[in-house]
């Protein structure tokens, strides 16, 4: 039986190791500049009212939620590798025919000739 081996799409393949992690700590960056911008606003912003809760509320969780994203990498789920060969028929060979013929026979005859 032929060995066939599949040969992996390159737009099927996981994210690099490197890649994801630069991924993450920019997710993270992200959401702490946010962070920044929160406490900012709440001093900030006057008067003073019930957006400055919002603004407090969320400068304390996003440390939290900037941790479980950065902590959460990539899909956990198993990429199926899809080659981008495609594989055809191939016509069926024609049977090859074998006509009987007579077979050479070679007979080996032995005989002993040690003496007695």
């Amino acid at each position: 039986m032929k060995n066939t081996r599949q040969v992996p799409a390159v737009t099927s393949l996981p994210q690099s190791p490197r890649d994801e992690a630069d991924h993450r700590v920019r997710r993270y960056a992200l959401t702490m500049t946010i962070r920044i911008a929160c406490f900012a606003l709440m001093v900030l912003v006057q008067p003073y009212g019930w957006y400055t809760w919002v603004f407090g509320i969320a400068a304390a969780v996003l440390p939290y939620i900037a941790v479980v994203f950065a902590n959460a990498g990539s899909d956990s789920t198993e990429t199926i590798a899809e080659s981008p060969v495609q594989e055809l028929e191939a016509p069926r060979p024609e049977p090859t025919v074998i006509e009987p013929t007579d077979p050479t026979v070679y007979t080996i005859r032995e005989s002993r000739q040690d003496g007695s």
